[in-house]
This record gives C-alpha cells, structure tokens and sequence, in this order.
C-alpha cells in the first residue's frame, strides 16, 4: 500500500487495490463520504451526495467480485459528476432554483457507462447556474481548496474540480462550452480533458449552447482522465450528434512517451499579457519536452481576432435561448441575475446576428486550423495566471461596470485568459490541461495541450510524458 492517504490515491491506482483484494469498495467509499461529510461544509463541492445509493452500490461491486463476476476498469471506485448529468432517481438541478426537487427519470449515457464500467457514483457536484459564469442564490458557490479558500474555483465546473482536487471524489466529470472543464481544472490543480466534439455522448445532460458543449473527465492524473476517457467515449444512438468513431483504450499507449512528437510553440502567443510565473513554466515545460525527445517547432499562431469574444456570447446566449424556451420568459423570476440577463440578451440575437456569428465561427476554426499541417500538437497556457481572490457574494450577481466584473469574475482577467480556451470550443478540437507549477503565492499554474480532432491519444502520451518529469499532480492542498 502507498503512503498516500486513501482519498488522493490515484483512480487507476484505487481500482487495482480494489481489484486485488486490497481494499473493498464498501470501505473506499465510506471514507469518502465521511471526508465528504468532514469538508463539505467549508467547500460546498456537491450539490448532492448520494450517499445511501454509493453504499449500495459498492456493496453490489464487491459481491460481484466474492462470486469471481468480470470487473470492470472501473469496479468499485466512486466518482461523481457534474449535475448536469441525469441520474435516475436523484435531482439533476443545472443550477437552477425550480429544478431542485425535479428528479431524474433516466441517466445520461454517460451515467450508464461510468456505472457499466463498475463506477460507484457519490453524487452530484455544484455548477453555475445553467453553465454559465454565475451561481443562483438558492446554491452555495464551491470553495477552491488551494490557499485560504479565497481563490476563484473556475466557472461552471468548479464544483468537479474543488472536488477532484480536495479528494472528495478519485474523478469527476465535467462539462465545458467555453472552458468549463479547463478553467476550473487549471485553478484546482487538476488534470482536465476536453475531447472532440461529439467524442462523448450529451444524451441525458442539460444543454447550454450545443454545438458548443462538451462532455469530459476531471482527475488528479493524466492516466486517469484516459481511464475514463476510455468508459465513456464512443458513439451513441441517442444522440445523434455523436461521432460514428469508435471510442479507443487512450491508456493502452499512454506510456510510449513524446520521441518525434512535434510539438508548436509560439512563444509570443503564449507568453504575451499572461503572469511571468506561468510564462516561465511554460518555458520551462517546452525544454522538458524537448528534453524527453519531442521536436519543438517554432510557429505563428494566428491570434483570435477581437470579435471572437462576443461572436461566443451570441452564439451561447443564442443557443442557451432555445434550450429554456420552455421556462424562459414564463418562469424568469425563478432565474438568477446573471444567467436571466445572459438569456435575456440571447433572445434579443436576430436571425442575421446569429448567421455573422456562425461565419464569424467558421473563420475562427479556419484560422486555427492550419497551425497544424506541421505539428503534432500546440503548446499554450490554459490559465494567463494563478486563480484570482474571489468574492463568492459577487458570483450571484451581473455586470458590475463599476468593478469591471462579471459575476463576479474580473472581466480584465477573464479576456487575458479566454483566447486560449474558446477557440477550441468553436472548432470542437480536443484539449488537455495539465498542472505545470506552482504561483509565488503556492497557487496551481496549467498548461493547455491542443490537438486535431480524435488524437486524444497522442494528448493521453504527451501530457502523461511531461507530468511523470515533475511531481505537481502529486501535491495537494492542505485544507488543515
């Protein structure tokens, strides 16, 4: 057994105690629920814990074990998800004060497959309200678990990444339409991948702007977000816009490293108007992999233009109309201010605001898309900076001009950061954010790793290769 305590074990290292009679699963998530029970007051990481059902279902993986039953890659380890995932008998709120006691009919695919794979869920983690940047009042507002619980956990969610982080779970998943799993991972000193888009089947999860959703795990290592990268990728036919691909074992080659991997690195788009702590990290990052044997290729990447920002919001605000149109405007006063506001503007869109956006996308993605001819793989920040000191009072309300904040969020911050995370939410490509050191201030830095399309493999090898040369995804918060 490794020193390390039993909640910040690895997913693929619990899995094989467990597998190996080690550990049992009823005992794994006892003591989850009981540091669940211990630290949620003060970190409000889920909005519901199941923990009746997790028990039960860890009680019927071990005895699938004693009567000698296949095991799956997942047996007996407990996760939870982002609750925008339905579950059967449990409420899937979005966020929302009138879907609290709303409970779920069905589970989303990929609920069925985790619990396929022999995944205890533990239940349900916090999220902005419908996705967006801000929280309904009615909910508590995550508490990153990194320096005095004073640091923003990321947007939507951040309750996926304050709980991955602080061990309340051994993975997560979380969903990202303009950097939702990147940005609370890169704050939380998470692992965060963003597959393909369509990689992940949306059946049975609530939508914020759908061609722009994505579906993706959330963990404290490289090879765990390929573990369940593995489970739950693939086609599915209840949801049609779901890649005909086959899903793939993204841990089978995880170990094959980076030789002759090309890698783009420019420098100017990477280190220009982000904090001189995350530009020497990623300095630093592109002599590791040089190191380990990549080829390093010096490139230009076509910066996003200045309209790409606001091309996002009328194509989210837009998309995130049509999706509540059967409660918004009937029920806005159930709304909070800021998603209200947020698709207040999405109604006022017009058909050819909507079509200059769509070309707006269409260029955007072009752009982007011949940084690859030459590479492999790009190198960027996720986060321009160390996670900002938050007010999670302000994460109930809007615009705040006279603060310059949204939600919130410091919009100053926030435009520094979003460039390297929306455009790949336009053209659907696949990224993973991974830990690459620590702030002056003892904060988690991220570095983003981007790759075409389907090569969540090759993103799986090369993040794992730069992670096993340091130790970052091995430290934790203290949360004395």
């Amino acid at each position: 057994m490794t020193q390390e305590p039993l909640h910040y074990l690895s997913l693929t290292g619990v899995a094989a105690l467990i597998a190996s009679g080690e550990l049992r699963s009823v005992d794994v998530t006892r003591s989850l629920l009981e540091r669940i029970a211990k630290l949620e007051p003060k970190l409000h990481a889920y909005i519901t814990v199941m923990a009746t059902q997790a028990l039960n279902q860890a009680a019927e993986m071990d005895a699938r074990q004693d009567r000698g039953e296949p095991l799956g890659p997942l047996h007996g380890v407990p996760i939870a998800v982002k609750d925008l995932c339905h579950k059967l008998g449990a409420p899937t709120t979005g966020g929302h004060r009138f879907r609290r006691d709303s409970l779920s009919d069905m589970d989303a695919t990929v609920v069925s497959r985790l619990e396929a794979a022999g995944a205890v869920i533990l239940g349900k983690l916090a999220t902005t309200e419908g996705a967006m940047l801000g929280y309904h009042r009615d909910f508590q507002v995550p508490r990153n678990p990194w320096g005095d619980l004073d640091r923003w956990p990321g947007v939507s969610s951040g309750g996926s990444g304050v709980a991955t982080a602080a061990g309340l779970c051994f993975g997560s998943l979380g969903t990202d339409t303009g950097g939702s799993i990147r940005f609370p991972a890169a704050a939380n000193g998470i692992v965060g991948l963003k597959p393909t888009w369509g990689r992940v089947s949306r059946h049975g999860v609530l939508d914020l702007a759908p061609s722009l959703d994505h579906v993706g795990p959330m963990t404290r290592s490289v090879r765990d977000a390929a573990r369940l990268l593995s489970v739950i990728a693939g086609p599915d036919p209840q949801d049609p816009t779901s890649l005909t691909a086959a899903g793939e074992d993204y841990e089978a080659g995880i170990e094959q490293g980076v030789v002759g991997l090309r890698i783009g690195w420019d420098e100017a788009f990477a280190t220009t108007g982000v904090d001189q702590c995350v530009a020497d990290a990623l300095k630093d990052a592109v002599v590791t992999l040089a190191r380990l044997g990549a080829t390093i290729v010096n490139l230009k990447v076509p910066v996003p233009q200045v309209e790409d920002t606001p091309v996002w919001f009328v194509l989210a605000s837009s998309e995130a109309a049509a999706v509540h149109e059967a409660t918004f405007p009937a029920q806005k006063d159930e709304y909070g201010t800021y998603f209200r506001t947020f698709l207040e503007t999405g109604r006022q869109v017009t058909g050819v605001d909507r079509a200059k956006a769509s070309i707006a996308r269409l260029n955007a993605s072009g752009r982007l898309a011949g940084v690859f001819r030459e590479i492999d793989l790009l190198l960027c920040p996720t986060l321009a900076g160390e996670s900002f000191q938050y007010n999670p009072e302000e994460a109930y309300e809007g615009i705040d001009n006279d603060k310059g904040t949204m939600a919130g969020v410091p919009v100053a911050w926030l435009g520094r950061s979003t460039p390297f995370v929306a455009s790949w939410d336009f053209n659907g490509y696949p990224t993973l954010s991974v830990p690459c050191g620590f702030s002056p201030n003892g904060i988690p830095l991220s570095l983003q790793l981007i790759g075409e399309p389907l090569s969540e493999a090759l993103l799986c090898r090369a993040g794992y290769a730069y992670e096993q040369a340091y130790d970052f995804h091995a430290r934790h918060p203290m949360l004395l």
